[in-house]
């Protein structure tokens, strides 16, 4: 399977990727506009000058909501086992 070339601009600048189909192309310029989109709202709301500095705070936004999805699914999955461990425990006892 031969990959797809494409270009995403990203603050202005252009970023030559492979990918390997066309669901994930759309990932990636979904995610180049996201980023765009904060870089453009960090700007307007912001005295910013430096594009390194509006990058690394878009950067930090974004790993940011990763990990809190990242800690919600962990808690969700903690949750998620321990009622499993009661109704596994509550059927036995019915069982004996």
């Amino acid at each position: 399977m031969s990959k797809l070339k494409i270009n995403i601009v990203i603050a202005g600048r252009t970023y030559p990727l492979s990918v390997n189909n066309t669901k994930e192309e759309e990932g990636m310029r979904k995610a180049a506009n996201a980023i765009n989109k904060l870089i453009s709202t960090y700007e307007q709301n912001y005295a910013v000058s430096d594009k390194q500095d509006v990058l690394a705070m878009s950067a930090l936004q974004f790993a940011s909501k990763l990990e809190i999805l990242s800690l919600n699914k962990a808690y969700t999955n903690k949750e998620e086992m321990q009622k499993l461990d009661e109704l596994t425990n509550l059927v036995n006892t019915h069982l004996e």
